[in-house]
């Protein structure tokens, strides 16, 4: 498996309480990557840890590592705070819609396999706040737009339940499906974030299983939560047979993007947090694998539901 992380997490965080860690120069974040165990993969936020594509493209290669994906960012700008793609002022949609656009060119140059944008920004905090039929036809055509655009450079769209907006448009895998069936894009995915899955009351497992067979590609973030808020925790501290089952269905699939961390390690050692959330992530990737698959599918098929539950038991709790 490949494992990669979304550096913007190797620095300062904060939330409306607190700040985290330090402030690292993108520089400073690619050498923290090569100290973490079993990462060698990188998810760049556009534009804000990048430079030109031959200063950024030099660093990478500098230090060894890969393209997990090109992260673009539609919601730090004051005139996207309250919305972007789905803004009812069309001036204010084009330059969210050119900035994907950006993305795309800089992915392409730099080599980056595709670019993924979650619009947390675009979405409602209280009632009779937006026109929701507006803003769902809004948010048709600027990501139709953006997928469009440089087509050999996908676009994936990453949902999620709430944050900043206390609830976004694009709130779960089912209703960002439904926005690229509408797009009509081919070249276009789900970023599948564990974390935001749990949080929208979904099955991570069952909702890679349904992109898949909708028809588009996915790309998985790691990490966990309580379902109550997206803590960004350490991939199976929470949820592990969940865990397992998603890697057990990606192994299915034939699951080969990078598995990037997004995950925040806030009071933790930074480098020993990820390190035990590589280990964690290689060891139920090994587990899946060591699985009957074609065993348990047949049991599926079977309906043996006691067989099944028999063998979580034997198999992965190992009790």
């Amino acid at each position: 498996m490949k494992q990669g992380v979304i550096i913007g997490f190797l620095g300062k965080t904060q939330d409306r309480f607190s700040e985290y860690q330090s402030p690292k120069t993108t520089r400073e974040k690619l050498e923290t990557v090569t100290k973490i165990d079993g990462f060698d993969g990188v998810e760049m936020v556009f534009p804000y840890e990048n430079t030109t594509p031959e200063e950024t493209g030099a660093l990478m290669k500098e230090y060894g590592l890969n393209w997990a994906a090109i992260n673009v960012n539609v919601k730090k700008e004051a005139e996207w705070v309250p919305g972007a793609l789905s803004r009812a002022p069309k001036d204010v949609r084009d330059r969210a819609v050119a900035m994907i656009k950006k993305a795309k060119d800089f992915a392409k140059a730099v080599g980056a396999p595709h670019v993924t944008c979650c619009p947390l920004s675009d979405g409602y905090d209280v009632l009779f706040q937006v026109d929701y039929g507006k803003a769902w036809k809004y948010m048709i055509e600027t990501v139709g737009e953006a997928a469009d655009y440089l087509p050999e450079i996908p676009l994936f769209i990453e949902p999620k339940y709430s944050e900043t907006r206390v609830h976004c448009h694009i709130d779960s895998t089912s209703k960002a499906l439904l926005l690229l069936k509408e797009v009509g894009a081919k070249n276009t995915g789900i970023t599948l974030d564990m974390g935001h899955s749990l949080q929208s009351s979904e099955n991570p497992a069952q909702m890679l299983c349904t992109i898949y067979e909708t028809g588009y590609d996915a790309y998985i973030h790691t990490n966990d939560n309580d379902t109550k808020a997206d803590w960004d925790l350490i991939g199976a501290s929470r949820h592990f047979l969940h865990y397992v089952e998603l890697m057990f269905w990606a192994r299915e699939y034939g699951y080969n993007k990078y598995f990037t961390t997004d995950a925040s390690p806030r009071i933790f050692d930074m480098v020993d947090f990820f390190n035990r959330h590589s280990d964690i992530t290689r060891g139920v990737w090994k587990l899946a694998g060591n699985l009957d698959r074609k065993g348990i599918r047949q049991l599926m098929a079977d309906e043996n539901y006691d067989a099944l539950m028999k063998m979580v038991n034997a198999e992965i709790y190992r009790i």
